[in-house]
């Protein structure tokens, strides 16, 4: 890729709007009143507490209790296609699961007059976002009752194999009462080995990039460790005071999930104890088995640690009364682009007298590779094969949030969507990790004629991007063999022999298995120089 050609990328990642579709920058009061005043069943609709981008949010009275809950309402261009109202329904089973004293609770699920309607807690209160702009870093018994409470929450989940997805200070609910509410549950996703419940993602990305991990940010399969690390990045903001990793857009914040060290938090902190910073930097590994295994154990940590008996852990009183009324549990686009573009414009008055240092072939290579053939193993989305035809999915404003939102969605629908509307990207770096996720989904699917066609699009690559052409190389292998075809599966082998350790750790593992079958069937001399790199793939199966 020509020096010219990666400038001007560089400019069109800066021009990333990480919200795919944001909402509104008038603010809530200026707006129409939607059903305001409007009765759903038994519930009297006060005010409109937010948007997003498949669903509202209001205020409401529940008439018979007399108490009030926030219910969230299918958008009416959505209401009449019956995909998104199962995703819709489902999402609030798959949180109604999740009874637990920390996490937002949801009451019920509803459809009247043509309204499809969820309907959850209301939690009075600030989130943890307000209380940090108001305070500042926190002391460590508050931090710790925070870290505990939200810990146990993400145990509750982890034991339900739900995976949230979005951990992050505005998704922390404190309520007056102490309590802190783990919100948006409803928007998560079941981890691998349950059913599919990607729910209310519809053009919401795939999460806040200054609380991602890295797995997140490469679109791999996610299990509950994730959210242990986007808790470790809220918890290092908690007690430092800052985010560890900032940059002046969002492709310098997620490349440094990926490849910088956070700061030492003792640095900002000397006062913390040894034992709690390394519990963070632990939450942080970029690497998931170098995590806590699960919120159990992380839980468990926090318990033991010394907090000084009779500490105040309570909310500040004059942050307490800066909130007006209650907090809605709803994730709100505007206030993450807010937050996210606050971080860049600081950062990005350090950023002009020096130069980015890191190369950026290495970033972009970084940045948007993974998520293998994890794929095979899981259920498909809801709208994977809904229909033979293609399944409307939104235009965003830019290619690259068009990819992070296919990530999220992860249907073939999806990353076509990325080449249909940005079809000049198609020979370009981020048209050929789209490509690659093709593959992958056709693979999943079983859909062998089109997983080989973007397999062998990658590995007719010029070799200077040596892991696309491996992993073209290595998926046409294993297509070949799963077709029969086991010679030329072989003969495929030799191509990739010199690439070998560029094939990324998953597509290695289905590698594997097509050189066994190849052996079987051709016998031991046709992959005799993969037997060193096939016992070491062997070793490294859990």
């Amino acid at each position: 890729m020509a020096v010219a050609c990666r400038e001007r990328l560089v400019v069109w990642l800066g021009r990333l709007n990480v919200y795919c579709v944001a909402m509104s920058k008038t603010p809530p009061s200026s707006r129409d009143a939607g059903l305001s005043g409007r009765d759903l069943g038994d519930y009297r609709l006060l005010r409109r507490l937010g948007r997003g981008a498949m669903a509202e949010v209001y205020l409401a009275e529940q008439m018979s209790l007399g108490r009030k809950v926030a219910v969230k309402i299918l958008r009416p261009d959505l209401a009449s296609d019956e995909k998104y109202i199962l995703r819709f329904r489902n999402e609030a089973r798959a949180a109604a699961a999740l009874v637990h004293a920390n996490i937002v609770q949801i009451h019920e699920v509803g459809y009247t007059s043509g309204v499809h309607y969820i309907v959850q807690e209301y939690v009075r209160g600030l989130n943890l976002k307000q209380l940090l702009n108001r305070r500042g870093p926190l002391e460590m018994p508050l931090a710790v009752s925070i870290m505990r409470q939200v810990a146990a929450a993400l145990s509750k989940a982890a034991a339900q194999q739900i995976v949230h997805r979005d951990i992050k200070p505005e998704n922390i609910m404190l309520a007056r009462t102490c309590e802190v509410k783990v919100a948006d549950f409803g928007l998560a996703r079941l981890a691998e080995g349950g059913v599919a419940a990607n729910l209310t993602q519809v053009g919401v990305t795939m999460g806040t990039p200054l609380y991602m991990s890295p797995e997140q940010i490469e679109g791999r399969s996610l299990d509950p460790r994730s959210d242990i690390y986007s808790l470790g990045i809220t918890c290092y903001q908690m007690l430092g005071g800052r985010t560890p990793f900032e940059g002046e857009n969002a492709l310098a914040v997620a490349v440094q999930h990926l490849q910088k060290p956070p700061p030492p938090l003792d640095e900002l902190r000397p006062d913390l104890p040894p034992a709690l910073c390394q519990i963070v930097h632990t939450m942080l590994a970029k690497d998931p088995d170098d995590r806590f295994p699960d919120a159990g154990v992380l839980l468990r940590e926090l318990r033991v640690l010394p907090v000084a008996a009779g500490a105040d852990v309570s909310w500040p009183e004059e942050a307490l009364q800066a909130v007006t009324g209650a907090v809605p549990t709803v994730r709100a686009a505007s206030e993450a682009t807010q937050q996210l573009q606050k971080v860049m414009d600081a950062s990005r008055h350090r950023a002009a007298r020096r130069r980015w240092l890191i190369p950026l072939g290495g970033i972009l290579a970084g940045l948007l590779l993974g998520g293998l053939l994890a794929w095979m193993g899981r259920e498909p989305y809801l709208l994977a094969d809904a229909d033979a035809t293609r399944t409307r999915i939104p235009k965003q404003k830019t290619a690259l949030a068009q990819y992070f939102f296919a990530v999220n969605i992860g249907t073939v629908d999806a990353w076509h969507s990325v080449l249909d509307y940005f079809p000049n990207e198609a020979d370009r770096y981020l048209g050929w990790r789209t490509k690659q996720q093709l593959a992958r989904s056709y693979l999943a699917h079983n859909d062998l004629h089109q997983a080989l066609k973007y397999f062998d699009e990658l590995a007719s690559l010029d070799q200077a991007e040596r892991e696309l052409v491996a992993f073209g190389l290595a998926g046409r292998c294993v297509v070949l063999s799963l077709e029969g075809r086991h010679e030329k599966s072989a003969a495929v082998l030799v191509q990739l022999l010199p690439l070998r350790d560029a094939v990324p750790k998953d597509m290695g593992r289905i590698l594997a298995h097509a050189i066994e079958k190849n052996r079987q069937t051709l016998g031991p001399q046709t992959v005799r120089q993969w037997d060193h790199w096939l016992k070491q793939r062997v070793a490294e199966e859990p």
